[in-house]
């Protein structure tokens, strides 16, 4: 029932269930907050009257009382959405304490310190939470205390140092909010139920929801259960555990155990936690409870749990289960050893890994060759090594990443209101917390290399600076970090790929399983021979996509392609391509060779010509200097002559100008080469006995006479070559889809085209009437802020413009030609939504970049189990 309850009541209502020791409580679904919400941030009617109800329903099974000075009943009011928001959203402990319930608690529990330590935590969170008091002042004031007292932790605060700093705290509250604070514990209940609600829609909230695409309207649930407390003495304490290891995978309880401290103290980072096993140590039958409890969960949900629990003077008390977060090599490892366990089926753990915990893997590592000494050391809590500036603030992270540095997040902890710069940085490092702080499990959500509890560090906001071993680092300076040993170094240093993922034991069994279970063929983006090399490397089975105009730009080349460009008469023209030919052919052969037995698709020259010639501004400038000084007159008059000719090719709107079949159509000669090139090439390959099959794409066709044209031009030049090679090469001929025309008319089109291949970039440019650098550098963020495009359509295909543009494509394509090849080849290849539309479409393939080919194999998998899913 986690859409009604949220996962933490879903998770707390299941262990009850089970007979675990939960304490007791109740939960506000929801539903609720959605009705709160449409009714402009109101409760809804009815539902104090149930809180009331069910909070006398608490009292009765408790035995203790709310506001009662001999026996009061203290509580938690806690968040739950659905899907697991790691401290996005709020939380308020201790709620019912007042003057006469805190004395109450001291004479009941013999134990006025801890009564005190209760009522300052209180104070303290209910005014940042629920009034949005600067935190900041709490926590000068507590700094404070500890300095008079001469002590270093909350624990060593002894009464007399408490009771002046719960007054502060009043005081504190007061002087921001004009009021006293709320002596009636129903009021602080109203105000905290109140404030979880707001928390949904926080800037926070909203800026994790997008990353991790969340929906807004699912809302969240708020838990209201009694207070344990981990604060009672040696014999109390709180941890966070897992039952795999969520950065390896390996079978062990994992996590971090706090005595004589409350949970928040864990997550919170704000004191250095020990691992779970001092817990053992500590109180062994406890800990031989917890272990049996954390078995059994596991077996229950028949995955890794992320458990909360509190042992209050020997008695533990089991608070949350979830699923747990984890790294992409955990992932990878406890799918495949849950299937071996006969835990899970291969289709499960197929479907559990998520696309980007695969992509992980592909992360680099320091070089160990590199002889770097690390300034400093930490708890690996996200792997990978990141290079960037150290910044000390989320806000200058998030300016910084956004103006294309790479940036490296530097805190003494993170917390909720630091995700923005998070999401922008390329790593995080803290000086406190374990590896279940909010840095650790928002990182590992998001794949950045993290190290947390690098205690050797010391981090100064104020100087923007932190020191290690005698050395200073200041915001700007370059420093790496590597999530999966920990290490810190100081600038950049060299860093090593990760292994293939076919030589990855458990994710070369994922990927095997999951080509069992997907339909849609996965092709990669190569432009080189060596791309060929990585796309068989990670599996592909053809090239959707090889760009003939990305072979111009090489160096040796460019000057010949300048002065063909430069050729003012087709002689001139075909004399500068007949030393291109050559090259060409070289290049097709190199890949051709690579992918042997496989399908390419090679696309003739597509950008405007002019981008092949210096730039403008440049020349313009170069040739003022040269007249200022009356110098080198031939290199002069040469200059004159390229800007002409730059002029005269200069558009207005490059992107829907002399480019594609036009550019073919004008100056047949060019492709009239390059097909000459594929066919020479691929008739050299098969007298050789190399299986070379091209298929030959005309781009940015918009009707059916532009694709005659050039295919009338073209299949000749095929036929010459096989004949001239006295060798018959399978080819095909087909078309780009990327003008809307093309797809409206695409059963014309295929009278010609044997195949069809989505340029989905342009499509949505296309489509949008949007530039993409343009809307990408103006307004797609404030679009998507603003909910104005759910998606960025750049990002994830726009399925219902662009996608029912390529459905009305397929369904022609093939009432003409039934066995049309259809297939996609922009950056959408590579997006597993976008992967799981082309599926729903029946694309015969999708191609993306040779590093994504795992991550689309994984996604066509996850497609087709969907698939089968459904119709069941």
């Amino acid at each position: 029932m986690r859409d009604l309850l949220g996962g933490k009541g879903a998770g707390a209502a299941e262990m009850t269930r089970a007979g675990m020791p939960v304490p007791q409580g109740f939960t506000i679904t929801t539903e609720a907050c959605r009705a709160y919400y449409s009714s402009g941030g109101k409760f809804p009617p009815g539902l104090w009257n149930q809180t009331t109800a069910a909070l006398k329903t608490l009292e009765r099974k408790t035995g203790k009382k709310f506001g009662d000075a001999k026996n009061p009943l203290l509580v938690s009011v806690r968040s739950g959405a659905k899907f697991s928001m790691p401290g996005m959203m709020d939380t308020v402990l201790n709620l019912g304490l007042n003057e006469a319930t805190m004395s109450g608690l001291a004479a009941l529990t013999k134990d006025e310190r801890f009564a005190l330590d209760a009522s300052r935590r209180f104070i303290q969170m209910f005014g940042k939470t629920v009034m949005g008091i600067d935190g900041e002042k709490f926590e000068h004031a507590l700094r404070a205390a500890k300095r008079r007292a001469g002590v270093k932790t909350d624990p060593e605060l002894k009464p007399e140092h408490l009771r002046p700093l719960v007054e502060k705290f009043l005081d504190i509250y007061k002087d921001a909010t004009g009021h006293k604070f709320p002596s009636d514990p129903v009021v602080q209940l109203r105000a905290a139920i109140d404030a979880v609600f707001r928390s949904w829609n926080t800037d926070r909230a909203k800026t994790y929801r997008r990353m991790e695409r969340i929906p807004d309207d699912l809302g969240t649930a708020v838990n209201v259960q009694m207070m344990v407390f981990g604060n009672m003495g040696p014999t109390s304490g709180t941890g966070v555990a897992f039952t795999r290891n969520p950065i390896t995978g390996s079978k062990e309880l994992y996590g971090d155990y706090l005595a004589n401290a409350q949970g928040e103290d864990v997550v919170a980072g704000v004191r250095d936690t020990e691992p779970i096993s001092a817990l053992k140590r500590r109180l062994p039958k406890v800990y031989a409870e917890f272990e049996g409890y954390a078995r059994k969960l596991e077996k229950h949900y028949k995955d890794v749990q992320d458990l909360e629990f509190t042992v209050e003077r020997g008695k533990l008390y089991m608070l949350q289960t979830r699923a747990a977060k984890r790294t992409g090599e955990a992932a990878v490892n406890i799918a495949v050893d849950m299937v071996s366990e006969r835990l899970i089926t291969k289709k499960t753990a197929v479907a559990r890994v998520e696309p980007r915990q695969l992509e992980q893997l592909l992360f680099p590592r320091v070089d160990p060759a590199a002889k770097a000494q690390p300034l400093a050391r930490g708890v690996p809590a996200s792997p990978g090594a990141a290079t960037g500036e150290a910044v000390f603030d989320a806000d200058t992270a998030a300016e910084w990443g956004k103006q294309g540095k790479a940036v490296i997040l530097v805190r003494v902890e993170t917390n909720p209101n630091d995700v923005h710069g998070m999401a922008e940085a390329k790593g995080i490092l803290t000086q406190t917390g374990g590896t279940a702080s909010h840095a650790a499990l928002v990182a590992r959500g998001m794949g950045r290399p993290c190290i947390v509890g690098a205690s050797s560090i010391s981090v100064d906001l104020r100087q923007r600076a932190f020191s290690a071993n005698g050395m200073t680092i200041k915001e700007g300076e370059q420093i790496t970090i590597d999530g999966t040993s920990g290490d810190v170094y100081v600038g950049s240093v060299p860093t090593i790929e990760a292994r293939p993922l076919s030589k990855h034991p458990s994710a070369g069994a994922i990927l095997r399983w999951a080509d069992e279970f997907r339909r849609l063929e996965v092709w990669a983006n190569a432009d080189y021979p060596r791309d060929a090399i990585k796309a068989r490397e990670n599996g592909a089975q053809g090239i959707g996509l090889c760009r003939t105009e990305h072979m111009f730009m090489e160096q040796d080349r460019l000057p010949i392609v300048q002065a063909m460009i430069m050729a003012t008469t087709t002689a001139e023209r075909e004399t500068q391509l007949a030393k291109l030919l050559p090259i060409q052919r070289g290049d097709f052969e190199g890949i051709l060779k690579e992918m042997a037995g496989l399908p390419v698709i090679i696309r003739l020259i597509d950008p405007p010509l002019h981008e092949f010639l210096p730039n403008f501004e440049e020349l313009v400038q170069e040739i003022a200097t040269l007249k200022a000084t009356g110098t080198n007159l031939a290199r002069l008059k040469e200059l004159e002559k390229i800007k002409a000719r730059v002029d005269e090719l200069h558009e207005a709107n490059p992107m829907l100008g002399l480019r594609g079949v036009r550019l073919s159509i004008l100056f047949p000669e060019i492709t009239r080469m390059q097909v000459r090139a594929i066919m020479e090439a691929a008739c050299n390959l098969r007298k050789k006995r190399i299986d070379a099959q091209p298929e030959i794409m005309i781009p940015l066709v918009g009707t059916l006479a532009e694709l005659h044209e050039v295919h009338t031009e073209l299949k000749p030049v095929v036929e010459q070559v096989q004949k001239e090679k006295g060798v018959r090469v399978p080819y095909k001929f087909g078309t780009m889809i990327e003008i809307p025309r093309a797809a409206l008319n695409a059963g014309d089109i295929a009278t010609e085209a044997e195949f069809f291949s989505f340029g989905t970039n342009d499509l949505t440019q296309t489509t949008f009437g949007y530039s993409r650098d343009d809307a990408e550098r103006h307004f797609i963020v404030r679009y998507l802020e603003r909910k104005i495009l759910p998606r960025n359509p750049f990002e994830t295909i726009d399925e219902k413009g662009v996608g029912r543009l390529m459905e009305i494509a397929v369904t022609e394509g093939r009432k003409t030609r039934p066995k049309l090849e259809v297939g996609i080849c922009g950056e959408h290849g590579g997006d597993p939504d976008s992967i799981h539309l082309c599926h729903r479409l029946g694309l015969n393939y999708v191609s993306c970049s040779p590093f994504r080919v795992p991550v689309a194999r994984l996604a066509a998998a996850q497609a087709a189990i969907g698939d089968s899913a459904s119709t069941k």
